[in-house]
């Protein structure tokens, strides 16, 4: 669907109830709460499935729009949801009952009844914009999740998907009257003491491999333990080997409760993220992409570096 065609579903429909995906970022969580706010706006009844893994850094944006439990919704929206394995436990059951899908992935997989996907975009939360500027519903409660959706997955504009277009959407979010300053000052400008000490450790033992243009960082439970962190703590951790002289495609593993591996994969022209991760069940952007892997660190870590090597596409 076109973001026209998406207006005009909206204005069709009501009692919405809109999902997040597994481990939210601000992408998703700045576009679900935009969404919920333009609706009430439009006279809608909509509300947010809660998502039990939002951290201390996203939660008061969301925080008033949580459906109730006895809440009764007709119209399920997700955004920024590209696969069916990224569905919060509590929402296994809306896999196949997905009425409209709004997303910028190129690995989405198309389970949505309807379907508004522009890969193009750097964050889905320019999509958002577009759709709010549509229906005339552009105001300053809608703007600033929007602007932290799209600061937020453009790691403040410095990503390599980032566009002309995404400035420009920055920029009329800004003119809206929001406090843009204070949400930069917390997303990008703040780390706690746990969050340094532990950069300072993951930059102690990273790893280089491919004549030093592969690094990769390893988080494991035992780390997070001694350093007592929170998910908070761990916001955006995956942007950290990237900033390596000489690098060009980053890995981050981070061990999961279960055992298993959540790796992120970020990447410059030369290798292709999203193929990479593709391999080993997962995917995302070209630049950006992630999967888990089931296994030990030693079989995680060969089969992602084999994985980015048959991703190389100099």
């Amino acid at each position: 669907m076109t973001v026209k065609e998406v207006a005009a579903f909206l204005r069709a429909h009501d009692s919405y109830l809109i999902l997040t995906h597994r481990r939210p970022d601000g992408d998703t969580l700045g576009c679900a709460a935009a969404l919920c706010v333009l609706l009430q706006q439009m006279g809608k009844t909509a509300a947010l499935l809660p998502n039990a893994e939002v951290t201390s850094l996203y939660a008061d944006y969301v925080a008033p729009y949580w459906a109730a439990e006895d809440y009764r919704y007709e119209t399920v929206v997700s955004v920024d949801l590209a696969a069916l394995g990224l569905f919060p436990d509590n929402a296994e059951c809306f896999k196949d009952r997905v009425d409209l899908a709004i997303d910028h992935h190129p690995s989405y997989e198309g389970f949505g009844k309807e379907s508004c996907v522009y890969p193009e975009c750097a964050a889905c939360g320019e999509i958002l914009y577009e759709l709010a500027v549509e229906l005339g519903q552009l105001t300053s409660a809608v703007a600033l999740p929007l602007y932290v959706a799209v600061s937020t997955d453009t790691g403040c504009f410095v990503y390599s998907n980032v566009t002309a277009n995404t400035h420009r959407v920055a920029a009329a979010l800004m003119e809206t009257g929001i406090d843009y300053r204070a949400a930069n000052k917390r997303h990008f400008r703040t780390k706690t003491k746990k969050r340094l000490a532990l950069e300072a450790e993951l930059l102690r033992t990273m790893e280089f491999y491919d004549e030093g243009r592969v690094v990769v960082v390893t988080l494991p439970l035992s780390l997070m333990e001694r350093l007592s962190l929170t998910e908070a703590d761990m916001d955006d951790v995956s942007a950290l080997g990237g900033v390596v002289e000489g690098t060009d495609c980053s890995i981050t593993m981070k061990e999961t409760k279960d055992g298993a591996w959540k790796i992120s994969v970020r990447t410059g022209a030369r290798v292709n993220a999203t193929k990479a991760c593709a391999a080993l069940g997962g995917g995302g952007h070209r630049a950006a992409s992630g999967c888990v892997y089931h296994g030990s660190l030693a079989d995680a870590k060969a089969a992602i570096l084999a994985a980015v090597q048959d991703a190389v596409e100099e």
